[in-house]
Parts: C-alpha cells; structure tokens; sequence
C-alpha cells in the first residue's frame, strides 16, 4: 500500500482429515482479476480486503455468497505501489534480507 500500511488477502481454510485419520488443515488465498497496476505482471491478482470489509469476511456466520462476492474484486490500484524485486525470489533456497529492503518505487499510483 502507497501508505505503508499492513493490508489482508480474503483467504479459505479448513480442517480435514485424510484416510490415516489424521487431521490436515488447508489455506488459500483468493484471487481475481488484475488492477491496472497488477495487470503489467500477472493475469490475477490476490484478493485484498478493504479493512472497512474485515469483520464481514471474517463473520463465521455470514453465509451470503452473493454479499461474499462483492468482496471479491481488484483492489484500487491508486492505493498501491510496486518496485522491482530479484529473481532470486524465484527459489526458496535464497532466504535472506534483501527481500526485505525497498529496491525503489517502479510505479507509484499517486493516491
């Protein structure tokens, strides 16, 4: 977020168990259609959650899809902003610090 602020991804869990009787549990993370910004990397992006929208998705009792479904769209583009990250990324070998570090704004949508 252009602000810095921490943010939430609308995810799915649940808790099963498989055949040995063991319990597993499981996470998603929902995406959707790519804002303007997210659109020049990938095809989808992570559905990110309005904090004005948190207690609804996290609402145990809450069982509209149709309600659900208005939380699934592209978050506002001209709250983000993005910089350019290492393809060292790419392999979960290279777990270090600099995956930490701002490496600069690429594009900063002006909110």
């Amino acid at each position: 977020m252009n602000n810095g602020e921490l943010f939430a991804f609308a995810g799915l869990w649940d808790g099963w168990k498989n055949v040995e009787g063991k319990w597993v549990r499981t996470c998603s993370i929902l995406t959707t259609t790519p804002n303007a910004l997210t659109a020049n990397v990938h095809d989808r992006m992570p559905v990110i959650l309005h904090p004005d929208s948190y207690d609804l998705w996290l609402d145990p009792g809450m069982n509209d899809g149709g309600t659900a479904s208005e939380l699934l769209k592209p978050f506002d583009a001209r709250q983000m902003g993005c910089h350019t990250v290492s393809t060292r990324i790419n392999h979960v070998a290279n777990d270090d610090v600099m995956y930490q570090e701002g490496r600069g704004v690429v594009q900063d949508t002006g909110a």
